[in-house]
Order: structure tokens, then sequence, then C-alpha cells
């Protein structure tokens, strides 16, 4: 048994329903939590609001920045409401129809979500076609073997009298009159040129018929299926030269910080920034178009600057979101009017993270700048609102026994690196805010709830997209 055996977790009915029903209960524990003591068990699901940030809608009661109360933290979203706060906020956009399917070529298509019905436009195969290579025949043998053979791609072949074969190729067309095909490895030619069966010919033997895949103005795949290698050879099989699909959620990616270096080992004081590289091709694995990556120091005016010009999507900050004198977003986000729809989770490593909106059809997602928090943050805000922008379905919850004791947070989630082996998750070392050691060996991330996990205890855990779903489709 292999650990992918051992997901867990049954829908009980439509995909969509769930994630409404996820939702609604995000939403009423994002905003009885906010009434809670630290420590406090959630409560049942209810209620509507989500979160607090620098624009308020009716109803709010106005209060400090988050950043700035004394109780900041234990004012944080939980981590699976947060989860599903970011679905939420991309299905609000999807909804007001603002991302219209778009043509895509098949070269172009893998990764994205069919947003049309894939119909058959032929009979398959559109023609009565041979599944092995070897003889048609006509009638029972022995047989007189014509001259000419028949091979694929070409025309229609002359029909078989009774008493004729014809030596033919995989994959070429049937000639009329044909009882079956003789394999290769079952006839034998005499003296005369005669053709012998040495086993039994039964009719249609070895003879895929037309339309037996399936016929013209079949349904092959329905809307929200994902195009993987094997849906772009059947679209090709079927005729298609385009997709009609969810288009890529467009991102910007906005790194912050004096401190960073883009090339040699650190010195001076400065580092290298880890996550201008790491980022973009995350992102890619999670369905975005990068459209920009750029390095903008710990400039408040190149921050408002930026993020006001942008027309993406999404935009990804990383560092920044905390109240340090150089910690640019949440004033930024003030000063364009945007409403924060998550300030802080309660997640370890990666707790300052934050989502915004920023214009009705987009939002941002600001990092963490220590390395795996900013990670912990991808995994949390970025994936759930960047795979409901594309369609992409969501990853079915499973879980692993914990082969070693997991150390957990007292209050927080913590998200911690594992290698899958066999039938359990091992914790890996080297798995601090800053570090991406453990990362960079892992096959998934264990969500470890407050207070730790034993082993043996079942963790549920988040696969990172390169081990779920394969490097050919992920990064394209």
């Amino acid at each position: 048994m292999t650990a992918r055996s051992l997901r867990t977790g049954e829908n009980t009915g439509p995909a969509e329903d769930a994630d409404e029903l996820d939702v609604e209960e995000a939403l009423a524990l994002v905003r009885n939590d906010h009434d809670r003591a630290p420590g406090d068990h959630p409560p049942a699901p209810g209620g509507t609001s989500a979160g607090h940030g620098p624009r308020h809608t009716p109803g709010h009661v106005d209060r400090p920045p988050t950043a700035h109360r004394p109780d900041a933290h234990h004012k944080a979203t939980p981590w699976p409401e947060a989860r599903a706060g970011a679905a939420r906020a991309a299905r609000a956009v999807t909804r007001g129809a603002r991302r219209a399917p778009v043509s895509v070529r098949l070269d172009d298509a893998l990764g994205l979500t069919l947003a049309a019905p894939l119909d058959a436009l032929t009979d398959l195969p559109s023609f009565d076609t041979s599944a092995m290579d070897g003889w048609a025949v006509s009638g029972p043998g022995p047989w007189s073997v014509r001259d000419e053979g028949v091979l694929a791609g070409h025309a229609e072949p002359a029909s078989l009298a009774d008493g004729e074969a014809a030596r033919i190729a995989t994959g070429a067309r049937i000639p009329a009159d044909t009882t079956g095909v003789l394999r290769s490895e079952h006839g034998q030619l005499d003296e005369k040129g005669r053709l012998h069966a040495t086993r039994e010919v039964t009719h249609g033997q070895d003879i895929r018929p037309r339309g037996q895949e399936c016929r013209s103005g079949d349904q092959l795949l329905p809307p929200g299926t994902l195009v993987t290698p094997a849906v772009l050879g059947l679209a090709a099989a079927a005729g298609y030269d385009t997709l009609t699909a969810v288009p890529r959620p467009r991102v910007d990616v906005l790194v912050l910080g004096d401190e960073l270096l883009t090339e040699g080992t650190p010195r001076g004081g400065l580092i290298r920034d880890a996550l201008g590289p790491m980022l973009p091709p995350w992102l890619r694995a999670l369905g975005a178009e990068v459209t920009a990556v750029r390095r903008l120091g710990d400039s408040a005016k190149a921050l408002h600057q930026a993020v006001s010009g942008s027309t993406a999507d999404v935009i990804v900050t990383t560092g920044g979101t905390a109240a340090g004198p150089v910690d640019h977003v949440h004033p930024t986000l003030e000063r364009i009017g945007a409403e924060l729809l998550v300030d802080g989770v309660k997640v370890r490593p990666g707790h300052p993270m934050l989502l915004a909106r920023t214009k009705e059809n987009q939002h941002l997602v600001g990092l963490p700048g220590n390395p795996l928090a900013a990670v912990s943050g991808l995994l949390t805000l970025a994936e759930p609102l960047l795979r409901t922008l594309a369609a992409r379905p969501a990853p079915e919850p499973y879980t692993l026994p914990l082969r070693d004791e997991a150390h957990g947070h007292p209050y927080d989630t913590r998200l911690v690196p594992v290698v899958l082996r066999g039938d359990s998750a091992v914790p890996l070392h080297y798995n601090g805010p800053a570090m991406l050691r453990g990362i960079a060996a892992a096959d998934a991330l264990a969500v470890v709830p407050p207070g730790g996990a034993r082993a043996g205890q079942e963790a549920e855990l988040l696969d990172l997209p390169w081990a779920s779903a394969g490097i050919g489709v992920c990064f394209t």
C-alpha cells in the first residue's frame, strides 16, 4: 500500500456545494474568533463577517489597525478559515464574470481547466481500423495473398474477395468484406504463397470498429477538467486544435527588502534573496501566469506605485507585513483604500500573512519575508485563491500517521515539512521560519494542531504541487 492510498474524506454531495458549506462555516468562525480569548476553541458555525481592514463595510465597528493592537495576534484568523476565506474571495471574482474563457492552442493548454465540455468532433476511430499487424482476410482460409498491402494513412483499399487476404499494418483502414485480421504471428505462407492460419479467425477479430471509443457529439470530458498530457492527446485525437479554458490568473510578484542580494554569497549584513527565485515557479505550479517580478527594496513610494499601477489579478508581496519601521504593506493598503480580508493567521510559521481586496477584481497576498513563513503563506492564502481563480479542482484531504512526534505551537496551527515513507509521514528538521533546508527535501507539509502531535497520530497533509501532480504539469 502506498501513502497516496491512505487519502481519506468522502464527498457527500457536489463539490461546489461542499465548498459553499466550507465558506459559510469559515465566515462564521472568522467572525466569532474576533471575540474569543486566546486558547478558546472555535464556536459552532454561523455568521457572515470576515476580518478587519483599512476599509470597513457597513456594520463593522472601527478599530485601530490590527498591526498596532497589543492583542493583534490573538485576533488573527484561524488557519482553516483563512484558507476558506481566500477561496471565497476568488469565487466572488469568478461569479462576477470577470474572467471570460479563452481559446488556447493545445501546445499552451497544459495545466489549464476546461471551460466548456470536450465533445467529440468525429467518431473515434473514424473508420474501421486494424488493431494489429498481420493480414486482413475474407472468408475461411487458406487465402491467396494480394500483392499490394494496406498501410496506415492511405486511401480506402479495394474490397477483398472471398478467400483473399492482404497484408495490413496497425492503424490501416480495413478493406470492405474483411472477416477479421490474422495476426502476423498466427499466419504462415506455404511454398505457393498461400496464407494458412495457426489459430481460428473469428468475425471482427482484431478490428477496431468505427465509433468504438465514441460517436460524434459524445461528451468526452466535462467542464472543470484539468488539462493533463492525456487530455491533450484525447483532444487531438478528437480533432481539436484549440481548447476553451479558464485563463491562468495573472500574478505580479513584488520582492521587498533593502537587505537582499541577487547574486553571490551573503556579505556586509546583506543576505541572498531566496524568494525571488522561488516564488515564480511555485506560483506557476499553482496555476498562475507570473507577469512581473520586481524588487522594490524598502521604499514605501515604490510599493504604492507598484500596487496601484498593477493590472494583475493577484499581487504577491514578500515581507513588510508586520509593524516595523520599514513594513509598508499595511500603510500602502490603507492609503489605496483596500479591504483587508485576512489580517494575520493563527499558523506558524507565517502568522503575519495577509489577504486584501485592492480592486473589485484584484487581490493582494502579503507573504512574510522569512522563506519558510512565505511558503506557509503560499499554501494558506495564495493556493486556494489561485486554485479557485483557475477553476482547478480542490485536492482531496488526506491524513497519514506521523512516524515521530511533531512539536506544536501552544495555540496556533503549525505547518511542518515531512517526507512520505510507506504508510507514514516523517517530520523533517530545519523547519524554522527562515529555513528552506527542510522544505527543499519535503514531499508535503503536515498540519500540526495546537499543542503538537504525538508519534502515530494522524495528521492532515498538504501535498507540494510537484509531488502531487508532476513537474511537467505544474511548472508550465
